[in-house]
């Protein structure tokens, strides 16, 4: 089977190297892909917005499938396009990943499924945005309507900042507070089956302790020892399934990952969001454990025939990533500065380094090329252990052999006591 993996972050990055390591794939191309990336696959500079391109290259490279990993190519269509050329392609029509590009019709839908979240109200004026806010209390929750890379929710117990945020957003979505440690749940969607993968936590803020401004994260593990028994299977139940069906009954059948963020309340387990595709870096933990082939699981939610392979096995253990992203993010970044120690890393068996804004430079000098940041997020140090203490160590030993100027990264991903980092019920939340 020849895959195309589309997009150029740390998710596209696991998921190729995944995919090379599936023995049923026998080449995996990217487009346009990253330099991490080009160690495990073929690279195309082709547009991952544009769907006419992608069809074509993958018309013309005799692709089996392609997997559209970023949200932004989802919206916009991508997937439709490379469907019409006869393609199978992994990731929802950009009706279906309306699930992601607004979280008011996602709310929508999971009233008509009757799926469990917070209460919620759209608002468009500065009225009704201050009286959704005072209906709701502190806690404030508060969404911008449309896609933000992950960086578009604020929580908050300040009402005016929650009110700022308010007003740069054409519509937002306020909810109320929802209490209690997150979890990201993947199901692999064919549009009427779901298998789901073994649950992760990451983490948003950029400082430890969950402080600081919301991030598109700074890092996540897998397993979740202190989830409760049976979770995956309630939430496809509870969840997933009644999501699969009312998309079904709007016409709008759901293929791709259906990524549900939790929080587990006291009164068990509620929607804080919905997206259309693999989280990022909540992905790359559970991938780092995934025994059963990832290119077979895919292809099968892409035709149709989930029902007919078996449900992903996972090794014992666990998997801890941290990242380190530039200066000044998330704000800015820093871009252009020299990253050094990642080949040391290249030799490890228990640890990779996940690229996601890494850049290569020609030099003058030497005649070679240097690595160097290129985004916000600049790569992932990915750690597999025995238990999460020992994937953990492993992870931040790999961050201490990487430097590149203006480097930062969270010192408490997968701490101990996990997920319970004093502020994190309510810093932590989407």
């Amino acid at each position: 089977m020849k895959t195309l993996v589309i997009g150029t972050g740390g998710r596209e990055h696991a998921l190729a190297l995944a995919l090379s390591l599936d023995p049923g794939v026998s080449e995996v191309h990217a487009a346009p892909g990253n330099p991490g990336i080009a160690a495990v696959a073929t690279l195309h500079d082709v547009d991952p917005m544009d769907g006419a391109a992608v069809a074509a290259l993958s018309v013309e490279l005799g692709i089996d499938l392609v997997v559209v990993g970023p949200e932004a190519p989802l919206v916009a269509g991508v997937a439709d396009s490379v469907r019409a050329a006869g393609i199978a392609v992994y990731g929802p029509s950009a009706a279906a990943a309306q699930l992601e590009g607004s979280k008011a019709f996602s709310k929508d839908v999971m009233a008509a499924a009757g799926v469990p979240t917070a209460g919620s109200h759209v608002c468009t004026t500065p009225e009704e945005a201050a009286a959704a806010l005072d209906g709701f209390g502190a806690p404030y929750v508060v969404k911008d309507d449309a896609l933000a890379a992950g960086k578009g929710v604020v929580v908050t117990t300040d009402r005016d900042e929650a009110l700022a945020h308010a007003a740069t957003c054409d519509r937002v979505v306020i909810e109320e507070f929802l209490d209690g440690p997150e979890v990201s749940l993947f199901a692999v969607c064919d549009g009427r089956t779901a298998r789901a993968l073994q649950p992760a936590q990451d983490f948003k803020r950029i400082f430890d302790g969950g402080r600081g401004a919301n991030t598109g994260g700074m890092g996540s593990y897998s397993p979740l020892p202190w989830a409760p028994p049976g979770l995956a299977d309630d939430v496809l139940a509870s969840v997933v399934q009644p999501t699969l069906d009312e998309m079904n009954r709007r016409g709008t059948p759901f293929v791709g990952t259906l990524y549900v963020g939790l929080a587990l309340t006291a009164t068990g387990p509620r929607v804080i969001e919905f997206n259309c595709r693999f989280g990022d870096p909540d992905i790359q933990p559970v991938l780092a454990l995934l025994e059963s082939p990832l290119g077979v699981l895919l292809h099968a939610a892409a035709t149709g025939r989930l029902d007919s392979v078996a449900p992903p096995t996972f090794a014992d253990g666990a998997s801890v990533t941290v990242v380190m992203a530039s200066a000044g993010y998330p704000e800015s970044s820093s871009k252009g500065d020299v990253i050094v120690g990642t080949e040391t890393l290249d030799k490890e068996t228990d640890v990779d380094v996940i690229h996601a804004g890494t850049a290569l430079v020609s030099t003058s000098s030497t005649g070679g090329d240097r690595l160097v940041t290129a985004g916000g997020r600049v790569l992932a140090v990915r750690a597999v252990g025995s238990d999460i203490a020992d994937a953990r160590a492993k992870a931040y030993e790999g961050i201490a052999s990487i430097s590149f100027p203006g480097a930062q990264w969270r010192r408490d991903i997968a701490a101990e006591p996990l997920g319970v980092v004093e502020g994190a019920s309510l810093k932590e939340n989407l």
